[in-house]
């Protein structure tokens, strides 16, 4: 069976273990996902928690305006209907729509990035570090330290709560999962601007101007 990226992307995702781990256990397994998240915990390689390996495909699709200027929907996902009803659980789905609303993530996790944006995200911060004089033999270091921060502005998981900074959105997932008992995922999320992407009539910026200016 040919064994595809987004195969060891899933595995990998499920069972936090190495590539060559995932994609080696697919192998063995001829592609069987479930057979190769045993095959992982048998040889010690996997370590999320069993509920994470269970699927969740039901759940609720949730809204927030934020003052008519900004809209998001955001899809998170339960193992069990009953679990979508939660009130917890539309709580926290109605505080992620907020977060993505406030904090504008690009991404729902790091494995999401395109690897060409991560490259290029690692030449820009180690021609930084260069630029300031820094040290060649602490440069990767620092690349890596400030990778961290990268990944806490674009992608959801990585991000402080908003309403409680101490606290990382994946945390708070976490937390939600061990209290609940079943797997939950933010799934996906969209999110809109009024005007973004538009570039504004050049005579209404000279009339912005104008009328800024007191004229």
């Amino acid at each position: 069976m040919n064994i595809t990226a987004q195969m060891i992307k899933e595995l990998r995702e499920i069972t936090q273990a190495g590539m060559m781990d995932c994609k080696k256990a697919l192998q063995e397994t001829e592609g069987d996902m479930e057979k190769a998240i045993d095959f992982l915990r048998e040889k010690g390689l996997a370590k999320a928690a069993k509920k994470s390996s269970r699927i969740a495909s039901e759940g609720i699709v949730a809204s927030y305006i934020h003052g008519g200027r900004i809209g998001v929907l955001i899809e998170v996902n339960s193992e069990t209907d009953f679990v979508s009803k939660n009130e917890e659980f539309k709580a926290f789905v109605k505080d992620m729509a907020m977060q993505v609303a406030a904090q504008n993530p690009k991404y729902v996790s790091r494995e999401e990035v395109p690897q060409e944006e991560l490259e290029h995200e690692k030449t820009v911060l180690k021609e930084q570090a260069l630029n300031e004089g820094k040290p060649e033999k602490i440069i990767e270091k620092m690349v890596e330290g400030r990778l961290e921060k990268f990944y806490e502005e674009i992608c959801l998981l990585d991000q402080k709560f908003i309403k409680d900074p101490d606290v990382k959105v994946k945390d708070l997932l976490s937390n939600l999962v061990a209290k609940i008992g079943e797997n939950i995922k933010i799934r996906r999320f969209v999110r809109y601007e009024v005007g973004e992407g538009l570039e504004k009539r050049e005579e209404n910026f000279a009339e912005e101007v104008a009328k800024q200016m007191g004229n």
